[in-house]
């Protein structure tokens, strides 16, 4: 019988793979044992290559990281003793020495702040992972002082967590169910839309297809969402758009949006012809395409220096159409979130923490749009990116809206010292007790006089009604307008003096208590400078 064996030919009579009779045992097994033992000897000699490769490419990593904050000053052994000048920030998140964070510590660098750990006694603390289940943080998170923030809310996966979001049943977002429980109104539903095609999704936010509802798996734990088909194409590139959204306050409840910009992603290939099987037409990933590629929008970001966001108005408006309907749904479809999602943040915050006043975070709402310029809200992103390493352009994006950031909060203030234990003196020098007084007329009123006067809802924002927990409130709200600088309210709802001239009581609105009386200072500082109505 004749076959090959690594190309060269050999005559025998055995069956193949049989050893020959003329072969002892002992020495075969030698020669196979043999090779056997360099290839262990070459897979080990890689290995220990390998990894000693990624050990100095870490340890690289953690020198560049180090080397570049070296000047900025450490607070690590503060307790109380020593430098009382500086406020301390402590930044955490895992692998830092990859950079994605390095706007963060730049930004704080420059105004002004140490750097701290928690064992320190620091002024704000700035995770890029939810802080509260760490087991490490929750001594210092449980016992904070007044003046410590931290950038996240306890409870705030009632807004990021993408089932929970998306099965909310809030406007905007396309109707989904969550699976195996809402298996039966699923079914219902696609049968009266035959047409419709589906997206299954899960909090890990992988594997993302559209599919027919008979190519789902309709079993595990997961929820699948209606797809917004007839997307709004730039030249020929479905979109997204993130508009950064800040929480300063719950209960009552205050948000931001960032004006001035937008983060707007273009996916890698064109929409048409669609294929389904080929995610880079119609799944925004981070290997995007920016807005200084796109053909139709180069020039004017390049060369004429508009924003992202102007960019796309500008585009917007070229082809006839009015963007202004996009952002005046954006602003509706983030009050209708934080107002149906505030109280089970205000559950949360008060199951375990005393203070409201001690928690701010950003978020960025991500939203696509369709043909007719109709928004539909697909996610909330918990601890956005903020780097800059694949997108250098966006440089100066990221590190101005971090600074506008921590102005809004009063992390980045004109004084730049400890934010504990300010003099008072320093404090009236910022924000008053004048400036929160409104609505003269109703105070000075027979009302607002009597003594019973403060049950009275029109006359709780007088001076002798507020009460200490309230000044407190309205002398952030106050420091918030100030200091917002790019960012503008989104609620309590912007109101021109018109309508901040007709105030329906309280028992005739449909917000609580603490939204209305916030609604209410906010109506009467706009009725005294129409700068306060936005």
């Amino acid at each position: 019988m004749m076959f090959s064996l690594y190309g060269l030919e050999k005559k025998t009579d055995m069956p193949l793979f049989t050893r020959p009779t003329h072969i002892p045992g002992t020495a075969l097994t030698r020669v196979t044992g043999g090779r056997m033992m360099n290839v262990v000897a070459v897979v080990l000699f890689f290995g220990v290559c390998l990894t000693a490769l990624n050990v100095y490419e870490l340890r690289r990593m953690q020198d560049n990281h180090f080397n570049m904050h070296r000047d900025w000053p450490v607070a690590e052994g503060r307790t109380g003793k020593g430098i009382k000048d500086r406020p301390v920030a402590v930044i955490r998140g895992k692998r830092l020495e990859s950079g994605y964070l390095n706007h963060v510590f730049d930004v704080f660098k420059r105004i002004g702040y140490e750097r701290g750990v928690p064992e320190s006694d620091w002024d704000v603390m700035w995770s890029h992972d939810y802080p509260f289940t760490d087991p490490k943080l929750t001594p210092y998170l449980r016992n904070m002082k007044p003046h410590q923030k931290v950038n996240h809310w306890p409870g705030g996966g009632y807004i990021t967590n993408k089932m929970s979001l998306a099965t909310s049943d809030i406007h905007f977002i396309p109707k989904a169910f969550s699976l195996p429980h809402k298996k039966d109104q699923l079914l219902k539903h696609a049968e009266a839309n035959p047409k419709k095609m589906w997206v299954q999704k899960n909090n890990n936010h992988r594997g993302i297809r559209i599919r027919p509802l008979d190519q789902l798996d309709l079993t595990g734990e997961s929820f699948v969402q209606e797809y917004v088909d007839k997307p709004f194409l730039i030249d020929g590139r479905k979109f997204d758009i993130g508009i950064y959204t800040v929480l300063t306050s719950i209960d009552p409840l205050r948000v931001y949006m960032y004006e001035e910009e937008v983060l707007i992603r273009y996916c890698p290939k064109e929409y048409h012809p669609f294929d389904p099987e080929d995610i880079d037409k119609y799944v925004i990933g981070d290997d995007y395409t920016p807005t200084w590629k796109m053909p139709s929008l180069k020039e004017t970001y390049n060369r004429l220096q508009y924003s992202h966001k102007e960019t796309f108005n500008h585009y917007v408006r070229s082809i006839g159409k009015d963007p202004s309907t996009i952002w005046r749904d954006v602003k509706t479809s983030l009050r209708e979130v934080f107002m149906i999602k505030e109280p089970q943040l205000v559950e949360a915050l008060h199951s375990k923490y005393k203070s409201v006043r001690n928690f701010f975070e950003m978020v960025r709402f991500d939203f696509v749009v369709d043909e007719d310029l109709n928004i539909f809200l697909m996610e909330v992103n918990m601890s956005p990116n903020l780097s800059s390493a694949h997108t250098p352009p966006n440089k100066a994006m990221y590190e101005q809206m971090i600074f506008n950031l921590l102005s809004l909060v009063g992390v980045a203030r004109a004084i730049p010292a400890s934010l504990e234990g300010s003099p008072e003196d320093q404090n009236n020098m910022l924000v008053s007790e004048r400036d929160i007084q409104v609505y003269s007329d109703i105070c000075d009123s027979d009302t607002c006089q009597s003594t019973t006067s403060c049950s009275n809802t029109l006359c709780q924002l007088c001076a002798h009604c507020l009460t200490a927990d309230w000044r407190e409130h309205l002398k952030a709200a106050f420091m918030e307008h100030v200091s917002r600088r790019n960012f503008r309210r989104v609620c309590p709802v912007p109101l021109t003096q018109e309508e901040a001239a007709h105030t329906k009581v309280q028992s005739e609105s449909d917000l609580s208590e603490p939204n209305w009386l916030m609604d209410y200072w906010y109506r009467g500082k706009c009725l005294q400078d129409p700068a306060w109505c936005t």
